[in-house]
């Protein structure tokens, strides 16, 4: 009987909450690590951690102690854990910065003993926003292309900046240790249960909560590819299990049907059933024009994005109407 386990950090938050969510179903057993600083600790993570074959620790990755409390038995590990959404960017870049870094710098050092632990880095496509926006690189956008910071000064780069350097101390400690990871960037992933601080989000709660109208768009020109949090997961789980994958940097994402914001708010209001305009608003500081990936590299690996854009919005509108309606706040 197999006996060895996955370790998921930052598992309270949204993405970490539907992989463990997936992979339990699967028959894997599961350790989970979260400190609720970004996660929720909501009903519906209540109940996961209560599920057979999960154990679940409150602790905090800043602090090198909280990998004491980690079994020798783990096998594969998620690093999921950081501060993300943009308002953080600006609003608290010192603590982004900080749990981000030594999150995954604690990590590494638990990790160099282990040599048959295999670990994916969730890093970001917020590595790229300055190499395209000094026109290095192309869209959609290869994993390999040069990665800049275009204004040291904004502190939107607390985030990206955290992720250049959290890849690179991967590669540093591989060099003396030989640990075994992947890096996976991902390309603006969405579904029910991710809080409020991303775009769509922000755009159901002001339609059906707030009834802005005319609805603000900031940035309504700018384009995005959205992945759906099924497809994100199918994609994590195809990278753990290649033995194709070591040292690899992967994007994760969605090429297909890459948006203008001001489409997508548009979207948005018809899977409401609302009537409500929009009025268009400058872009926030930093922000990039267009994003979306290349995943040849993942398509390479037996993986195809299988939700569209309205069928996944549709989804995940009907998750936050539920929520809305029983006065339930939850923010990740």
């Amino acid at each position: 009987m197999n006996s060895s386990k996955i370790l998921i950090t930052g598992a309270a938050g949204f993405i970490g909450y539907h992989l463990a969510k997936d992979l339990i179903s699967q028959g894997e057993k599961l350790v989970l690590i979260d400190d609720f600083s970004r996660g929720k600790l909501d009903q519906d993570f209540s109940l996961l951690t209560k599920t057979d074959n999960i154990t679940f620790i409150n602790a905090d990755l800043t602090k090198r102690s909280a990998f004491n409390q980690i079994e020798d038995k783990i096998s594969c590990v998620y690093h999921l854990a950081a501060i993300n959404g943009t308002d953080n960017f600006y609003n608290i870049p010192d603590k982004v910065l900080r749990v981000n870094i030594l999150s995954t710098l604690n990590l590494l050092e638990w990790a160099k003993s282990k040599s048959n632990v295999k670990i994916i880095f969730s890093s970001s496509s917020e590595v790229y926003a300055g190499s395209l926006k000094n026109g290095i690189g192309s869209i959609p956008t290869k994993e390999d292309i040069p990665l800049c910071i275009d204004d040291i000064s904004n502190v939107r780069w607390s985030y990206g900046a955290s992720k250049l350097l959290s890849e690179n101390a991967f590669f540093s400690y591989n060099k003396n240790y030989g640990i075994k990871f992947s890096i996976i960037r991902f390309h603006n992933i969405y579904g029910p249960r991710m809080g409020y601080k991303h775009v769509m989000p922000q755009f159901m709660e002001r339609i059906l909560v707030k009834n802005q109208n005319p609805l603000k768009v900031y940035g309504g020109r700018q384009t995005r590819a959205f992945c759906y949090i099924s497809d994100a997961v199918s994609a994590l789980k195809i990278i753990m299990e290649s033995n194709k994958t070591n040292q690899a940097i992967i994007n994760i994402g969605n090429d297909e049907e890459e948006i203008k914001i001001n489409d997508l708010a548009k979207l948005v209001i018809k899977l409401s059933g609302s009537n409500n305009t929009i009025v268009e608003k400058d872009a926030p500081v930093g922000s990039v024009v267009r994003r979306c990936p290349d995943i040849s590299l993942l398509k390479s690996l037996g993986y195809n994005p299988l939700v569209s854009l309205e069928e996944g919005l549709s989804i995940m509108m009907g998750w936050y109407k539920d929520i809305f309606s029983n006065s339930i706040k939850y923010e990740s």
